[in-house]
């Protein structure tokens, strides 16, 4: 007979219930942001003063406030997308070309040359302002997308770097040694073996790094100076100072801008869980 005490049905319910009650609460939190956005945009600054917390009723609903949001959203939408979809791509391709060499190759200070590369991974962002605004002065990318692209791709690097190569290091080896005994160049070999092993981690570095620069804010306000070269961030806060007091339009703006993250979580959480999941078992 088992001396080990069992629960009591009563009480694993009354535990379900709390697990339950505590995620619902941060569920709440979560959308409550959006869930005030949605309801301020559909009211004009009166119906907002008077009642700011609860929607008002669909007859009152004011939606020119949308028209006004997406004509003002939508140029910076198309530069934040064309910016965040070229730096990703831009990041994770020389990333996994990175990576594969320190994880594959060792030569003279190889070692040297990467703890120098973790290095970076102390150094704050912001102390790098004044010279990259001059070393783009120098190189004419100054108020252009391409600065952005270029900069975020570069940023990128070490942290994805980091990841990568202990995932390529603990790919079998044996895998790379028939690889080259068969004849595949080093491109192959990336392509045939570290990208299909490695892509939930490479998702995950995509989405995190397309995250990275969808909210980037300091440096385009630098580099950029032309109003439709603007990216969300900047445009949105021009909003806010020029249009303080309409609380519709700038609340249906935001909410616009956020729809597109709102859409790459829904389509890539899984991928993120388990890319986050393989990187936990492989650490």
């Amino acid at each position: 007979m088992s001396d080990t005490a069992q629960p009591l049905p009563g009480s694993t319910r009354r535990g379900d219930w709390l697990k339950h009650a505590i995620i619902l609460a941060f569920v709440i939190i979560e959308l409550f942001p959006l869930y005030m956005m949605a309801q301020v945009s559909l009211k004009n600054n009166a119906e907002f003063v008077q009642n700011p917390w609860l929607p008002s009723s669909p007859a009152n609903w004011h939606w020119e406030n949308w028209v006004f949001g997406l004509k003002l959203v939508w140029p910076f939408l198309a530069n934040t997308v064309f910016v965040a979809v070229s730096g990703t791509l831009a990041t994770l391709t020389f990333a996994v070309l990175g990576a594969y060499f320190f994880a594959r190759y060792k030569m003279p200070f190889s070692g040297v040359l990467w703890s120098a590369l973790i290095v970076l991974m102390l150094l704050p962002s912001v102390a790098n302002i004044v010279p990259l605004f001059l070393l783009l002065k120098s190189m004419s990318l100054l108020n252009t997308l391409w600065a952005l692209i270029i900069v975020g791709a570069a940023g990128g690097q070490v942290f994805n770097l980091y990841v990568l190569r202990n995932f390529i290091e603990d790919l079998p080896k044996d895998l790379f040694e028939a690889a080259e005994m068969d004849g595949a160049s080093h491109l192959q070999q990336i392509r045939n073996i570290v990208l299909p092993m490695s892509a939930p981690i490479i998702g995950t570095l995509g989405v995190l790094s397309f995250l990275q620069l969808w909210n980037e804010f300091l440096l385009p306000l630098i580099v950029l100076r032309d109003k439709e070269l603007f990216t969300l961030g900047v445009g949105l806060i021009y909003l806010d100072g020029e249009y303080v007091k309409q609380w519709g339009q700038i609340m249906a703006a935001y909410f616009l801008a956020a729809i597109p993250l709102i859409i790459l979580f829904l389509f890539t959480v899984r991928l993120f869980v388990r890319g986050l999941s393989q990187g936990a078992i492989k650490g």
